[in-house]
């Protein structure tokens, strides 16, 4: 057998592998989404935002932020529950590789270079919570905190992304969603979640 043969089956071996990886966590990840209407939420308070902020008319932008703090309350309070609930998983079902290439099962070869999507998610939970533009006190900071909410949204659907592919993908596939580079995305979250989310991404166990 020579090498290149030898390459092409090595490689068809690890392509088929990983696919079954993705497919598994996928599902796993639809499983749990599925008691839920996050995406939905999450989907109208974005599109609401953009409008809200263009609309001229005070009293009618008053109307709209009375809606989206309604929407943000029931978003929060769902994702909190799908965390929790994700968090019983046993680890070896909720690790993520940290490499840019997606092989498969490295969450067994090397479990120090992943991440435990439970904390993730846990996290994520605890960003949304803390900047609820319902909570702001005038226009300028519901504007401020739409701002930020929106980033702590894409960056947790970037989490789901990476669980579900690798975290190349889920970069790829926010910037073709979003037209927004991941880069950006961490520059624009809170301060102090960027500060837990980077301390996670970058832990060793």
């Amino acid at each position: 057998m020579d090498f290149l043969t030898l390459a092409i089956i090595v490689t068809t071996v690890l392509y088929v592998l990983k696919k079954q990886e993705q497919r598994q966590h996928t599902q796993l990840l639809a499983l749990h989404l599925s008691r839920f209407q996050i995406e939905k939420l999450m989907g109208g308070l974005m599109e609401g935002y953009l409008r809200v902020i263009a609309e001229p008319d005070a009293q009618r932008r008053e109307q709209i932020w009375t809606v989206l703090e309604n929407t943000e309350i029931s978003l929060v309070s769902q994702f909190q529950r799908f965390a929790d609930e994700f968090a019983q998983l046993p680890v070896e079902q909720t690790r993520a590789s940290t490499l840019p290439l997606a092989l498969p099962y490295m969450d067994r070869l090397v479990p120090s270079a992943t991440l435990d999507m439970r904390a993730a998610m846990k996290l994520h939970a605890q960003a949304i919570a803390a900047v609820q533009v319902g909570q702001a006190r005038d226009e300028d900071e519901r504007k401020s905190r739409a701002f930020t909410m929106t980033a702590e949204l894409m960056l947790m659907q970037h989490s789901c992304h990476w669980f579900c592919k690798s975290r190349t993908i889920a970069a790829m596939r926010l910037l073709a969603r979003h037209k927004t580079a991941y880069e950006q995305v961490l520059d624009s979250i809170a301060p102090a979640t960027r500060k837990a989310y980077e301390k996670l991404v970058h832990a060793r166990n």
